[in-house]
């Protein structure tokens, strides 16, 4: 059984197992600012290839609670599935937060074209820069979680627009990138092609945007219950 095959079989099994309902992923407050959604398309065979970028002292929760959104949005059914692959400078074993140690599915040199990619905080080398201004033009999102915001900054990506980070890191970030607007105390702050998360869960509540961006509110409603997820709220979206 291929991949696709077993995503399709799990999530079958998924949804007999414990039918989908409406479930809202966070309360609205007063001061919460949620845009609607801007729909991204599907790609026509409905995968959508999704690159996880990791190099060095990659944070463990940055990449795999992405990740786990990604993988769990084959409970809604239907078209739409997170094809998942990590990508770095080479293929050689990464050791990343914790010690927990990561074989990279791709290096730089032959990783296909993603249609999203996440980019955690990590010791990114200028390869990592190159690959990702390289992928932008035919991406359909690029999204960095915790300081990764550092490493899609350095691209110029960000540049004339809104980002945030994790909080700890506001200050250097601010110094170090003045042609982007930090905003601070938020979860996450989107754009149409580009998004950057707080710190570390914040890269969940981004991720269940970018399932609800595909597969619409209730499709982002079904992975979020099928994790028992509830977001603490506070959003920020810009352009």
């Amino acid at each position: 059984m291929n991949r696709r095959q077993f995503f399709a079989a799990s999530a079958l099994a998924a949804a007999a197992a414990a039918p989908v309902t409406a479930l809202a992923i966070t309360e609205a407050r007063d001061d919460d600012r949620v845009a609607p959604a801007r729909p991204l398309s599907l790609p026509p065979d409905g995968f959508i290839s999704t690159a996880v970028v990791i190099g060095p002292g990659v944070n463990v929760i940055d990449m795999s609670g992405p990740w786990e959104v990604f993988q769990d949005a084959a409970i809604y059914g239907g078209l739409g599935r997170f094809e998942l692959f990590t990508a770095s400078d080479a293929t050689d074993p990464v050791e990343a937060s914790g010690g927990l140690r990561i074989t990279p599915t791709y290096s730089f040199d032959d990783a296909p074209q993603p249609h999203v990619v996440v980019v955690p905080a990590h010791d990114a080398s200028p390869a990592t820069s190159d690959w990702l201004r390289h992928v932008a033009p035919s991406a359909q999102l690029l999204m960095s979680v915790c300081t990764g915001a550092f490493v899609l900054a350095e691209t110029g990506l960000l540049d004339g627009k809104t980002a945030t980070t994790h909080h700890g890191s506001y200050d250097d970030f601010a110094a170090m990138f003045p042609r982007i607007k930090l905003v601070r105390g938020q979860r996450f702050v989107e754009h149409a092609h580009v998004a950057t998360a707080g710190g570390l869960t914040s890269g969940i509540d981004l991720a269940l945007r970018v399932v609800e961006r595909y597969l619409g509110s209730e499709g982002a409603a079904a992975t979020a219950q099928y994790m028992e997820y509830s977001s603490p709220g506070r959003y920020s979206y810009t352009g």
